[in-house]
């Protein structure tokens, strides 16, 4: 079955950067769009960024355009989010999320990490 599983989390002050990793196994990665998602406490889950099977087409929500960079190994089946220029309204748990498809517009994500907490100070 397809594992998602995060790693990078962790505490850092406003304007550092942290790198999130997500390893994926199950399906052949390449063939599946990833996204990372954040939920911070007391709000509901929200987008952060996707990119496609083949790391060519990426989008992301207005709040990190510009801070966070989304990219991808496929030779390493991971999935990775830079976050540059953190602020306090950035801290929450962030998961990463495989996609039915290869695009960044079709399809659901349908496959769950078990999330990584990103806290920033400030």
């Amino acid at each position: 079955q397809v594992q998602l599983v995060e790693s990078g989390g962790g505490l850092v002050q406003a304007g550092d950067s942290l790198k999130l990793s997500c390893a994926a196994s199950g399906r052949t990665f390449s063939n599946y769009a990833m996204g990372w998602f954040r939920q911070a406490p007391g709000k509901e889950r929200e987008f952060v960024a996707v990119i496609s099977g083949s790391g060519l087409t990426t989008s992301y929500a207005d709040s990190v355009k510009g801070r966070f960079t989304i990219s991808r190994d496929n030779a390493k089946n991971t999935v990775y989010l830079q976050m540059n220029s953190l602020k306090p309204e950035d801290t929450a748990v962030y998961y990463c999320a495989q996609k039915s498809g290869r695009t960044t517009y079709a399809g659901r994500f349908e496959y769950w990490g078990q999330g990584t907490q990103v806290t920033v100070s400030s």
